[in-house]
């Protein structure tokens, strides 16, 4: 199955160790791969660990190297605020940002020796140049059944932007997820998608 360049897709997911950036990468990653496209990704870590910065880069349906050009991304998928402004400047002019409201603070806040900026200031300035969907993606994944799930909840409001088939990004969440989660991350999944105003 050969794509068309138009199909091609660069996606930065952006996040804190923790955070399960990298499920949700391997999601994408898997479902792409189903659907026959040729993909890249490469992960990088500011530290490989919790609590630590952590970038993916995925590019769908791209046989060029595996990370993505500044300002080449298509989509950014930021679970954290600061996260969102660390990669900013990846973002392409008509690229979409689909960030979590909700901040995790670093100890530098939690000990009283920085502040963490308004988040509310956060996605002001950020909107001002880029389209911005935000919204608290942990609060919806709490609603699912699992504040873990906000990851899947992530996948699901980026899936509006994919070239990817909303059941494939399913079966991949079934196949990936443990057991006894896979309802919740379904919903999860669901209630992501339809958080995205398109």
């Amino acid at each position: 199955m050969s794509m068309e360049e138009s199909d091609s897709f660069d996606l930065l997911i952006s996040g804190i160790g923790g955070q399960g950036a990298i499920l949700a990468s391997d999601i994408i990653g898997r479902a792409s791969v189903l659907e026959g496209f040729s993909i890249r990704a490469a992960e990088t870590h500011g530290m490989a660990q919790r609590g630590g910065s952590v970038v993916n880069h995925i590019r769908i349906g791209c046989d060029l190297g595996t990370m993505i050009p500044l300002k080449g991304t298509d989509g950014m998928m930021a679970m954290e605020p600061i996260e969102a402004m660390r990669y900013i400047d990846q973002l392409s002019d008509n690229g979409v940002l689909v960030m979590n409201t909700e901040p995790v603070y670093p100890v530098t806040v939690t000990s009283g020796n920085s502040e963490y900026p308004e988040v509310t200031k956060i996605v002001e300035s950020l909107k001002k140049d880029h389209r911005v969907i935000a919204f608290n993606a942990s609060e919806i994944a709490t609603k699912a059944g699992a504040v873990q799930a906000m990851n899947v909840v992530m996948v699901g409001a980026i899936s509006n932007f994919l070239p990817l088939d909303k059941s494939v990004l399913l079966a991949c969440i079934k196949e990936m997820v443990p057991p006894r989660t896979i309802d919740v991350n379904i919903k999860a999944f669901e209630m992501g998608r339809s958080a995205v105003d398109l």
